[in-house]
């Protein structure tokens, strides 16, 4: 086989390998050679293991199938560091039993890899010290992951069973709803992994929690991919979680200028009244009440709070806390 030859190969497998189905016309143009030399390379790629399926007709092409075996996988120079860092990463992760599984991999990709990508690998693993502790969160099943991930790819519509918000775990529980969805993406937020997808019963875009959906379940069915009505499945995602939360507005008086409060309390220019110059109001939706009371207990500023009174319940036990730390009796309210 010339060094022609066996790059034209390489060239053809790795095409095979980042789309489910080419076809022949597809990888005449991007090979750049005949119909015939296309049929004799697969059938070279065939040979040498790897499960090439060709369909006939208007609608046929190649595809690269799971085989009995797992055959090498061609990967680029970034795409292995990117792996390697990813399956460190995984091992910690929110992905149930993925752990042991990436430690495994890891182990087998380092084993293979060049030099010089090893040693990136290794300094990107030793200038990181990633936060450890107890599980922050519901797990998520791999298996799962992988059924969604593909449906994505081939917009193949999925069957599930999704469990509401607060509904108890059991299956078969009150709560629970069928749901027929045509997935767009998958988005990881933290320990969260979110599917969005159009939910066909409600004929309407859908961000669904995958730790809350039961045996997830391909149709067979593919459908045209439908536009999102969102930058991206993050932007949707990112919308989504923000009209769930609850709006709570804080408002308080400040005794600063709007100036010296915008730059100190880091917040926009909409959300500040000025009464004069040294007094404004605030007008904010926090993400909680908690963290709101912290950051302006901490301002070194006179202020006064007038909505909610929840927030100046929040200040009053701070106030409390505080003081106990410091050994001085709490003032009375």
């Amino acid at each position: 086989m010339t060094d022609t030859t066996s790059g034209r190969l390489l060239r053809l497998l790795s095409l095979l390998q980042t789309r489910r189905t080419w076809t022949g016309p597809e990888l005449r143009e991007r090979l750049g050679v005949s119909a015939r030399t296309v049929r004799r390379d697969v059938e070279r790629l065939r040979d040498l293991g790897y499960p090439v399926h060709a369909d006939l007709g208007a609608a046929g092409g190649y595809r690269l199938e799971a085989g009995a075996a797992m055959p090498p996988l061609l990967l680029d120079d970034e795409e292995a560091v990117a792996i390697a860092v990813g399956l460190r990463g995984a091992a910690g992760g929110a992905v149930e039993g993925i752990g042991e599984a990436s430690v495994r991999a890891l182990a087998k990709l380092e084993q293979v890899l060049p030099d010089r990508l090893r040693r990136r690998v290794t300094a990107l693993h030793t200038a990181t010290t990633p936060l450890t502790g107890p599980p922050a969160g519901p797990t998520v099943d791999p298996a799962a992951l992988a059924v969604l991930a593909a449906a994505c790819r081939d917009h193949e519509r999925v069957r599930f069973t999704y469990r509401a918000p607060g509904a108890p775990g059991a299956p078969g529980a009150s709560g629970e709803t069928g749901r027929l969805v045509e997935p767009h993406g998958l988005v990881s937020a933290g320990r969260r992994w979110y599917l969005v997808a159009y939910d066909t019963g409600r004929a309407d875009w859908r961000t669904f929690r995958v730790d809350r959906m039961a045996a997830p379940r391909p149709t067979g069915v593919r459908t045209p991919p439908r536009p999102l009505p969102a930058a991206d499945a993050a932007d949707f995602v990112t919308r989504s979680l923000a009209r769930r939360r609850p709006v709570r507005r804080a408002v308080l008086t400040v005794h600063a200028s709007a100036a010296e409060l915008a730059d100190r309390f880091r917040v926009t220019g909409e959300e500040i009244e000025p009464v004069d110059d040294r007094t404004c109001t605030v007008r904010t939706a926090p993400d909680s009440l908690e963290w709101t009371a912290l950051r302006i207990a901490f301002l070194d500023l006179d202020f006064e709070v007038r909505e909610p009174p929840e927030l100046a319940e929040r200040l009053a036990a701070l106030a409390a806390r505080l003081s106990r730390a410091a050994g001085t009796p709490p003032a009375a309210p």
